[in-house]
């Protein structure tokens, strides 16, 4: 390289390109300027706060997880404004940080390990993996409603039922960070190297690695047919006046013949029809009288149940079951007992 073109090299910014190849571009004179005040800082807070969030969640499963790990997320951010110079945009530096400090806990955290893949037909229960919560539709429609077209909206449903999430909680940390930002985020493969001090050739492999195992999963777990709203409003309104009418049998008829009943974090499994119809008829109206309300959680129709146990005149917080609707028939009703979850789906705290 000759003298002048040396020069014009010091001139121009370096970036890995989707191939590995390196490219240079011209350098803004203004980023090695580049500075983030506290009013820039604070937009970008208010800008990302809920798809960190929401990335957070799908890394770690956990509503409350999100909720910590999104204000460290920003904390570390604040802490280390000053050595931010332009060089990525500020939303792919925020994604750097959340990956670093999600990767650095369930590093930390061996009592969450990758659960076995289930033999045979039989999906995964969600009972292996007790730290999944649930995610409240109202809270996603902030990162969705600047996204254009019914085809992302399409993709972030997807990406955020009880169905994926379970799936890709079966993949290793780093897999599962890779396929959130390549498949769900449409990160460029050299931006998903960066965040992950990686190499474009080790994310492919990491990325390949991770369909594999989601591909395995899904050829074991039909997918349910989406229901029309009409079908999924009846068997919403079923499921909630079974439970507050306290007739199981009402509910039994709802569902279908393979369905599946799991309560997490502690509650059990029940699969195929009469296991669960048993399970409803010993222990739905056990603990009082219920109410229970609508509402939607990972994309999918819900409802928050109320409990009254005898003697008490409250209805307080007990469960959200989050339903999987096939057709005309309830497949898969999963439960989360997690009162304290309820006000963040808007919800009063008793009736």
């Amino acid at each position: 390289m000759d003298r002048h073109q040396d020069e014009a090299a010091r001139g121009k910014e370096s970036a890995i390109d989707e191939d590995g190849s390196v490219s240079v571009a011209a350098r803004d004179p203004d980023v090695e300027r580049a500075e983030l005040s506290e009013s820039d800082f604070d937009d970008a807070a208010r800008r990302y706060r809920r798809e960190l969030h929401v990335y957070c969640y799908r890394m770690l499963g956990s509503f409350d997880d999100a909720e910590d790990h999104v204000q460290e997320v920003l904390l570390r951010a604040w802490r280390s404004r000053d050595s931010f110079r332009g060089r990525a945009s500020i939303r792919a530096w925020l994604y750097r940080i959340a990956t670093n400090v999600c990767l650095d806990t369930l590093r930390r955290h061996r009592r969450r390990p990758v659960p076995p893949r289930s033999s045979g037909t039989s999906a995964p229960s969600v009972t292996s993996m007790p730290w999944l919560q649930p995610y409240p539709d109202a809270l996603l429609d902030e990162p969705v409603s600047d996204q254009p077209g019914p085809e992302a909206q399409a993709v972030t449903r997807e990406s955020i039922s009880l169905a994926y999430l379970t799936a890709i909680h079966l993949l290793p940390p780093r897999q599962r960070a890779v396929l959130i930002l390549r498949d769900v985020l449409d990160w460029p493969a050299g931006e998903v190297a960066a965040q992950l001090d990686s190499t474009v050739p080790a994310v492919k492999s990491a990325l390949q690695r991770a369909r594999t195992t989601l591909a395995e999963h899904q050829a074991n777990h039909a997918p349910t047919t989406p229901a029309a709203d009409s079908a999924q409003r009846r068997l919403l309104q079923g499921f909630i006046a079974a439970h507050e009418r306290a007739d199981p049998e009402a509910l039994i008829a709802l569902l279908r013949e393979d369905a599946r009943l799991a309560i997490l974090p502690q509650g059990g499994d029940w699969n195929g029809r009469p296991e669960v119809a048993a399970a409803l008829r010993g222990g739905m109206t056990s603990l009082g009288t219920w109410r229970v309300l609508p509402t939607t959680a990972n994309g999918q129709p819900a409802a928050a149940g109320y409990l009254r146990r005898p003697g008490e005149t409250i209805y307080r917080p007990f469960v959200i079951s989050v339903l999987d609707i096939d057709g005309g028939h309830l497949a898969h009703i999963t439960a989360f007992e997690a009162a304290h979850l309820i006000t963040a789906f808007g919800l009063p705290a008793s009736l």
